[in-house]
């Protein structure tokens, strides 16, 4: 990196050390979107007979976040390029923890809808160009695969922890037979879970206050603006790369599959006969497999370049959510969705933790990383509108096994895409290293 790309880095280690702002975008990175999915993810059969919800109606649901996310993405790439990352991450944590005692007063339908709509604007807009840009400032030229791979692998472990927190808070409202439980119980549980979520966002706060570096006046002015491109130029330079596009696809590919992740507790509950609580430690329990997956993937990248990375992990995927579209759950063969689980983490958390560390490989300037991060999200996170209520009606359509494999035929398939583009993608970036 030259001098001048160091110095718009915006960060001043000797006033901030590199170790803390990781931190920092660490706990932020995650607890922003604890309260719009982990709620849902690992506590969905309860999610489900407290709000008295369908699959679909959750899927609805999920789509007002996705839709409002979809608008956001590049504006707020654009405004990552723009102003400093520390206000923009303390102001959307501040008003996504808003939110969060909201969603704990149980709210109706329609007033769900507008809170993922509103999640869907504070965890966006503000925030993740701007995590993705400071992350990518951080790995520097040589390091990306290490920096998005510690960024994914600390969000998995702080996601971890507070999910095993989670956990227990459920358990303690639950009666020893979780099965007599009451309905009254059951809302108060979940609303202490709600409760336990909005805490860790609001905690982050002053993390990111005081670990995440203002850049300095005098280099902002100096550097940052007076010799970059306007937003429209920025726009059409990350337009015109092929790679950009192809990672798009990757995205959505791998989004797919963790949006898959969502299925599991609900999975278990209905085909391996789990009840509420064993269900929710599940999924709890392997997103503890996250750290070591997007380190080592994020190391792995580094050395055999993230493009061939991201194929091996669309392998894993093809092979795990293709084996139990066929195969017949056995209740007392228990362990096999136990591995199918740790090996589709392994590779989901895999790809989440390289999947944005290609922009170096794809050529795209550092000084429009936010640009490249808006654009690629647009159409990388579509699976925030659309999942939802497709799997809601796949499994609503044929209710029990059946609607499982089906939504587990469309995970592989979607895998087979995320590998497909994945090849293209590194032979299409390697081609101005031949020439």
């Amino acid at each position: 990196m030259s001098q001048s790309e160091k110095q718009t880095s915006g960060f001043s280690h000797a006033d901030s050390p590199r170790l803390m702002t990781m931190i920092a975008l660490i706990i932020a990175g995650e607890a922003i979107f604890s309260l719009p999915f982990h709620v849902t993810r690992f506590f969905r059969p309860t999610f489900l007979e407290v709000f008295e919800f369908s699959n679909m109606q959750l899927g609805l649901v999920q789509a007002s976040y996705g839709v409002i996310a979809m608008l956001a993405y590049f504006p707020g790439g654009q405004l990552a390029d723009m102003f400093s990352a520390r206000k923009l991450l303390a102001a959307s944590l501040i008003a996504t923890g808003l939110g969060g005692l909201y969603f704990a007063q149980i709210p109706a339908y329609q007033g769900l809808h507008l809170l993922f709509g509103f999640w869907g604007f504070t965890t966006i807009l503000l925030f993740w160009g701007a995590l993705i840009r400071a992350t990518r400032e951080w790995g520097a030229d040589s390091a990306q695969g290490r920096a998005f791979g510690i960024l994914d692998g600390g969000r998995g472990l702080f996601a971890a922890l507070i999910g095993v927190i989670a956990v227990f808070v459920l358990r303690s409202f639950f009666p020893d037979d979780v099965a007599m439980a009451t309905d009254v119980e059951r809302i108060l549980a979940l609303q202490y879970v709600i409760y336990c979520y909005t805490f860790f966002t609001f905690l982050a706060v002053p993390l990111v206050w005081l670990c995440v570096p203002e850049p300095a006046v005098g280099l902002v002015n100096a550097n940052l603006f007076a010799n970059r491109p306007g937003p429209l130029r920025r726009t059409i330079d990350v337009m015109r790369l092929p790679t950009v596009w192809l990672q798009s696809l990757i995205i959505v590919a791998a989004y797919v599959g963790y949006k898959g992740i969502d299925n599991y507790s609900l999975f278990a509950y209905t085909a391996y006969a789990l009840n509420e609580v064993e269900a929710a430690e599940l999924t709890a329990y392997s997103v503890w497999i996250r750290p070591l997956a997007a380190v080592g993937a994020g190391l792995l990248a580094d050395r055999i370049l993230p493009s061939r990375a991201t194929a091996l992990c669309f392998a894993l995927m093809i092979f795990c959510f293709g084996f139990l579209s066929l195969d017949t759950p056995n209740v007392s063969l228990i362990w096999i969705l136990f591995a199918n689980v740790i090996v589709t983490s392994a590779a989901v958390f895999g790809l989440r933790g390289i999947y944005f560390a290609m922009f170096e490989e794809g050529h795209v300037p550092a000084l429009e990383t936010g640009t490249a991060t808006g654009l690629v999200s647009v159409i990388g996170f579509t699976p925030d509108i659309f999942m939802g209520p497709m799997s809601g009606w796949i499994l609503d359509r044929s209710p029990g096994l059946q609607g499982h494999q089906d939504f587990y035929l469309l995970m592989a398939c979607f895998a087979f895409l995320g590998l497909l583009a994945s090849v293209l993608f590194g032979r299409i970036a390697r081609k101005p290293a031949r020439s």
